[in-house]
């Protein structure tokens, strides 16, 4: 087998199963959100992530820290928020901190790296979280979203009651939750497609060994390339750790591999395609300016640290 043979077949095991998982993800989670908006009135949403006097974004925060989503099943549980119209900060904290501190990552972090630096990485992903969604409020940035965003999927009505002379029973909310569902799915599955094809290619063209090479001590920039390049290496919490560790053997610097981490688990080529359904560009550069900021901020602290 050639290694070109063998890099397609890796990109397309990727594919298909990133498509699988993330189908499975985001109808599961679009499903879950929908059923806590029938229970739970957008006025009480609102409350518990209103930013008054910051207890909002700190709330937003460890909500991130207790969902184990990735970066692109993130975007369901917004689009909720959206819709509930909670507080732009506390979305925007939610949205920063979910991939970055969700409990795999950080139970993968304290195994592998030891509590220390898990400390220092849970520390900083939080504060940068935090004051990121902070300052992105107040600097206006809440009217770069996409006014269809707000949008409630419209419901399809049936014949009520009656259709054709024969009496019909009413459609149950499970249904009309999943057609709900359903229609976001529709809207999403052009990008998240587009999305996973793109992040798969590159997951099968980029061998660790370039990786470690562009990213090692000798390299003065190691720790901004390697933040770059975890981007549209878009890479599983489950996976991100033990890539991690197998490229620091390699010759992959310590600072350097924190700010792949943060790369890749805080952003993905993926999830900002799919974000370009909810925000407008300006949106999404100040989201990826934020990643790549605490990313490579992160690593150069890392190294003075430790």
């Amino acid at each position: 087998m050639t290694i070109t043979t063998e890099m397609m077949e890796q990109t397309l095991h990727m594919f298909m199963f990133l498509a699988a998982e993330l189908t499975i993800l985001f109808l599961a989670i679009s499903y879950l959100v929908g059923v806590l908006q029938e229970y739970i009135p957008p006025e009480k949403i609102q409350s518990i992530l209103s930013s008054k006097k910051g207890k909002g974004y700190i709330i937003a925060g460890f909500l991130g820290a207790i969902t184990p989503f990735c970066s692109c099943s993130t975007i369901p549980f917004l689009k909720g928020l959206l819709r509930a119209k909670a507080g732009f900060g506390t979305m925007m904290v939610f949205l920063f901190a979910s991939p970055l501190l969700n409990p795999v990552i950080i139970g993968l972090f304290a195994v592998t790296f030891g509590v220390n630096v898990t400390i220092f990485y849970f520390l900083v992903a939080m504060l940068v979280s935090i004051t990121a969604g902070f300052l992105l409020e107040k600097l206006g940035f809440e009217k770069f979203i996409r006014p269809e965003a707000y949008e409630v999927p419209a419901r399809k009505s049936g014949c009520g009651s009656t259709c054709g002379g024969k009496k019909v029973a009413p459609e149950s909310k499970w249904m009309r939750i999943w057609k709900s569902t359903w229609s976001d799915f529709k809207k999403v599955l052009p990008y998240l497609i587009g999305g996973i094809a793109l992040g798969s290619m590159i997951y099968g063209f980029m061998p660790t060994e370039f990786v470690a090479s562009v990213a090692s001590d000798s390299n003065p920039f190691a720790i901004p390339v390697a933040a770059v390049i975890g981007i549209p290496l878009y890479i599983r919490a489950e996976a991100v750790i033990p890539l991690s560790a197998a490229l620091a053997a390699k010759g992959m610097g310590l600072g350097a591999v924190m700010a792949l981490i943060i790369g890749s688990a805080g952003a993905s080529l993926t999830e900002v395609i799919l974000l370009k359904s909810i925000f407008k560009n300006q949106m999404i550069a100040a989201f990826l300016t934020v990643i790549l900021g605490m990313a490579i901020g992160a690593g150069y602290l890392y190294t003075y640290m430790f």
